[in-house]
């Protein structure tokens, strides 16, 4: 239970100036799926350290990798 409020509060905050209802159904996917997107963050991280990347330009790379998981959270 705190773990989940806490993964809510720290999503909102990167979240900001996303609607709501959107923000919504984000938190609700990574709650469900914490070792996809775990494993999402971590290749983030190493893309960051290893290309020199941007948080950004990491994470657009890596989601790329996985298109076809996160597609199909949001279509569900």
């Amino acid at each position: 239970m705190f773990k989940e409020m806490l993964l809510k509060k720290m999503l909102a905050s990167k979240l900001k100036g996303v609607p709501a209802e959107m923000q919504d159904k984000i938190i609700k996917l990574v709650s469900e799926n914490p070792a996809l997107f775990q494993k999402i963050a971590s290749e983030a991280q190493i893309l960051q350290k290893e290309k020199s990347l941007d948080q950004q330009s990491a994470m657009m790379q890596v989601a790329q990798k996985y298109k076809e998981e996160l597609k199909g959270l949001f279509t569900n």
